[in-house]
This record gives structure tokens, sequence and C-alpha cells, in this order.
């Protein structure tokens, strides 16, 4: 059996949205039929209320499930906000900034990558990574297990990009590969990338499960005009053998299929 689901990131509401991609995301859901549907962060673009709002409202179009996480641009602007009291209008709208997905198909643990005192980069702390050893651990045999937080692992492709990786990232890569985790999902950086660690660590023979990192394009496009950047989304299937990511790129007044990355869980 093949299981899907569907991974967008970076939707920016409230900078220059485009009502075409949200119709089409729900008409690529009612195709495809994903168990889930992953929003790794910036659903907003100033943290404010009406914004969070506006993304609630599309995933609660969705005939699927949806799990989100926050990213830097989904806190206040306003310093002693920031400061105070950062997740609370989030929390407001979507419950919880670290939530967790579960069926006999995958687990899905998502962790609040960003700090208030650094915009741009982002970290996670030890206490989230033994969450995600423990909501792992439980785990049924052949689901896939699945990480998720806004800031990516794996560099930009293209353009040069302030835009850093997650703080500690080899810390954080061996410490999600010992818990048992697949794949790590990610965005921030506005382009789409999957790798998979064999490619890029050299790993002992009897370590072969994979684990693969991949980054979202951005749905959303505040800047429309910046070179590197494309509206799109990333397809996740699975089975107990294989695990596919697909990136689509929006044209021609849908999300197309552009590449296609395969890495084997046996």
């Amino acid at each position: 059996m093949t299981a899907c689901a569907i991974h967008i990131s970076d939707l920016h509401r409230g900078a220059h949205p485009d009502p075409a991609l949200d119709d089409a995301l729900v008409t690529l859901c009612h195709e495809l039929r994903p168990e889930l549907v992953i929003a790794s962060g910036d659903l907003g673009n100033r943290g404010r209320r009406a914004e969070f709002e506006e993304a609630k409202a599309l995933l609660d179009r969705l005939p699927a499930p949806a799990l989100a996480v926050p990213g830097n641009h989904d806190m206040p602007y306003t310093p002693i906000a920031r400061a105070t009291r950062p997740w609370a209008v989030f929390e407001a709208v979507f419950g919880t900034t670290d939530p967790v997905f579960r069926s006999p198909h995958t687990v899905v643990c998502g962790l609040n990558s960003a700090r208030p005192w650094r915009h741009q980069g982002g970290r996670l702390a030890p206490a989230r990574l033994q969450r995600a050893a423990d909501v792992l651990a439980d785990a049924p045999a052949d689901a896939l297990r699945v990480v998720v937080c806004h800031h990516h692992l794996a560099g930009a492709p293209w353009r040069a990009s302030r835009k850093f990786p997650l703080k500690h990232r080899n810390d954080v890569l061996r410490s999600l590969a010992a818990a048992g985790a697949e794949i790590v999902l990610g965005g921030h950086i506005h382009q789409g990338s999957a790798a998979e660690r064999h490619a890029f660590e050299a790993l002992p023979a009897d370590k072969r499960r994979p684990l693969v990192l991949a980054t979202a394009p951005g749905y959303g496009r505040p800047r429309p005009h910046r070179l590197g950047e494309a509206n799109g989304l990333n397809v996740l299937r699975w089975t107990p053998a294989e695990i596919e990511v697909e990136t689509r790129i929006w044209r021609d007044g849908a999300f197309e299929a552009t590449s296609v990355s395969r890495s084997y869980r046996v």
C-alpha cells in the first residue's frame, strides 16, 4: 500500500495571496487523498491573528487533517510581545507549537524551531529533541517516522542566503537519526530540495536506515520578484520499502510535478 501526504511551507498570509493557488491545493488534495497536510511554518507574515486565521481557513478547506508548526514570521513584530508572549496568538489559532499526528501509516512530530531573539536563525533545544525521540518510539513497526520544523537542515540549492540552516545541525541530525526519524521536513528558504543522509555522510555498514532531509518550496511568495523562489509544494509517498519526495511547482494554473527523489527504507 502507498500512503501519501502533502507538505507546504511559508504561506506568508497577508503578503500577496493568490486565491488560485488555494483552489489548486484543494483540488490536488481531492485528487491525491493525502492522509495529512503538513505546514512547516511561516503561516503568517507579521505574526498577526488575522493572518493565522486566513491560513487556518485554508487548511480547514482541505479534505484531510492538517498539522502546522510555527516559523520565524509567526511571532509578533513588536519587541515587547515577542519577548513576553511570542506564541500566544499562534497557539490561540492552531492549539500548539509542537503538534503530533499518529495513524497506522505514519507518526509525525512537529517541533518549534523558531527563536524570539533570533529572527532568522533556528534551533532545537535538547528537550525538543527528546520529545521527538519519545513520540517516535511509539510508532507502529511499518509507520513512516516524520519530524517537522520550520528551519532547514540542508542548504539552499540556488541563491546565497542569510537564512542559515538549523543551528547545531550535525548534532540535531544525529539525534533524530538515533530516534528513528526517517524524514525531516522543513521550509524557510522558499526553495525545494531533498537529500538522503547516506549521500553526504559516510556511515558504518550497519546503519542502513535512511534519513531524508526534504525542504518544501515556498507556497507563498512575499517578494514575488526575487530570483530563486517559486511557488510550490512537496508530495510525499511511501511504502514499507520506499520513500518518495515529489516537488511540484506552480505553473500554468496548476501544481506541476518537476522532480522526484526516492530513498529506500530497507
